[in-house]
């Protein structure tokens, strides 16, 4: 199993229906669980979560199972069940690929053992985890160089203790 760890929606859905779309190939059945579809893709089969009819995440999974899929993506697993049933498809040998609330990959082991998941089974399945943020640029016309004093160099490589040389600085983009 494999899970995005995300922050905002928007950024880790984003890759996740591009690694979708690159994975889908006609040897491959690749089938999706979502809340809602966020963009139809023809080239796997995508199932939305319906409440009214009882057709959450775990049922979803358990629906998608008897078609035999070879990778199934769970647009997010938010409880027990879900999770039991993310695991049981990735113990029998599906890829699975999924979403997680976390503010970043660090803890999201974490969350999977707080939502209630054995920890045996989290390391017989968990093969990684990823998460994603937007790197913040400046507008070329107001950008400004600054002087980096020592208390803020020393914040920034701390524990690393690199020095402050001028060489090293003048080959950083510092603004």
């Amino acid at each position: 199993m494999k899970l995005g760890s995300m922050q905002y929606a928007g950024r880790i859905t984003t890759t996740l229906y591009s690694t979708l779309k690159q994975l889908a190939t006609p040897e491959v059945n690749l089938c999706t669980v979502e809340d809602p579809i966020e963009l139809i893709e023809p080239s796997y089969n995508q199932m939305q979560v319906e409440h009214k009819i009882g057709l959450d995440f775990a049922a979803g999974i358990r629906t998608l199972m008897r078609q035999d899929p070879d990778i199934i993506m769970v647009g997010e697993i938010r409880d027990l069940e879900t999770a039991e049933m993310a695991i049981q498809a990735s113990l029998t040998g599906h890829l699975v690929l999924s979403t997680l609330h976390t503010n970043n990959a660090s803890p999201a082991v974490t969350r999977l053992l707080e939502i209630g998941l054995k920890p045996y089974l989290v390391k017989l399945t968990l093969l990684g985890v990823m998460a994603q943020r937007l790197i913040r640029t400046l507008c070329p016309h107001c950008k400004t160089k600054q002087t980096l004093l020592d208390e803020q160099w020393e914040s920034l490589v701390n524990p690393f203790k690199i020095k402050k040389t001028r060489d090293y600085l003048s080959s950083k983009r510092l603004y």
